[in-house]
């Protein structure tokens, strides 16, 4: 089997966990969608997606293996890396400059582009956080 048929295995164990753990919560109530209502509803479709995925890979004809490709997965783990990183860092440099990093990094190491233009997307999307949620919505960011 193939690593798609081993991922909708584990994607569909993660979506059952999340819809019996969602379904404890309440679902609806006097004031609108409760606690539950997003993570049962998002369980939901992370199962009916793992489903479809571990049946389109036992119905696919057994093709040769393709080799690792290691710089992918050296990428990969990176951008991984940098989430962790920059979730360590929330706490002490602030939401906004934890953002505009991991922003950064994705912008400039992942998708290659220019320092200034990585420089700039980071900036403007920690800004336009900054303005949504502090500002106009008065809610404080972590």
């Amino acid at each position: 089997m193939s690593s798609d048929f081993w991922s909708g295995l584990a994607l569909g164990a993660l979506g059952a966990y999340i819809v019996a753990t969602a379904s404890g919560w309440e679902y609806l109530g006097a004031e609108g969608p409760g606690p539950g209502f997003f993570p049962l509803w998002y369980g939901i479709a992370m199962l009916a997606l793992a489903i479809m995925l571990v049946i389109t890979n036992v119905r696919k004809k057994t093709t040769a293996e393709k080799p690792l490709d290691w710089s992918e997965i050296r990428r990969a783990l990176s951008a991984w890396l940098a989430l962790a990183a920059s979730l360590a860092a929330l706490k002490l440099v602030g939401f906004v400059v934890a953002f505009a990093a991991l922003t950064f990094f994705i912008v400039a190491v992942m998708y290659r582009r220019p320092l200034r233009v990585a420089a700039t997307v980071a900036l403007a999307t920690a800004a336009g956080f900054y303005l949504l949620f502090p500002l106009a919505l008065g809610v404080p960011l972590p």
